[in-house]
């Protein structure tokens, strides 16, 4: 579907995976700062009544902060936490140049921004290993029906999920999720993707 706006007339791409993700990118930008503030929280509502459907036999889930543009998951954030689930947030190792996972117990004194501007757990927060969640909720440009995600292009997500175990659920409007997007070897799957209005299990080809 995305692949299909690079092609030539005789069905060959004219363009590289590298560069059909930065095309890509753009486009998915381009119509992530087109939404009003009023679709955006309509949406980011819907979303959220799907996703506390989603989640409720998790223990310990790993959550991630929305950025200005992205759905808004917080507010199961917030509930997660007040109904007693372990829920983390990723935190950005400078060391390792990786991100690693911290518990919460507080979103209003345990939360910092950090290296990008991304909200996440101060440094007195407890670190917890990748493989120890249920569910892990991921953000992401893009989604196909195969489980396929496009990040932001620093490959830190990647590098995330194929450490982590659980379920990994992609979270994203409608249009996010395409039939086939342009991938690479080292790009991670997930498992599901939630929009708005589906819940879609990766298609195994």
């Amino acid at each position: 579907m995305a692949g299909a706006i690079f092609k030539t007339a005789g069905g060959k791409s004219t363009m590289n995976e590298r560069d059909l993700k930065v095309a890509l990118r753009s486009m998915i930008h381009t119509r992530l700062e087109n939404i009003t503030p009023a679709v955006r929280a309509i949406e980011s509502f819907e979303l959220c009544e799907r996703l506390k459907a989603q989640i409720a036999s998790a223990r310990t889930i790993l959550f991630f902060a929305p950025l200005a543009s992205e759905l808004d998951i917080w507010p199961v954030l917030e509930l997660s936490l007040a109904l007693g689930t372990r829920c983390a947030l990723p935190f950005f190792d400078g060391e390792k140049k990786t991100y690693g996972a911290r518990l919460l117990a507080s979103l209003t004194t345990d939360i910092v921004a950090g290296k990008f501007g991304v909200r996440e757990p101060t440094s007195t927060c407890t670190e917890i290993s990748l493989d120890r969640f249920d569910l892990i909720l991921v953000p992401g440009l893009a989604f196909d029906l195969s489980g396929n995600r496009l990040g932001r292009g620093q490959g830190f997500y990647d590098r995330l999920l194929t450490e982590a175990s659980g379920v990994k659920c992609g979270v994203g409007h409608d249009f996010q999720l395409l039939e086939k997007i342009p991938t690479e070897p080292h790009d991670a799957k997930v498992d599901f993707i939630l929009t708005p209005a589906r819940c879609v299990r990766r298609r195994r080809d």
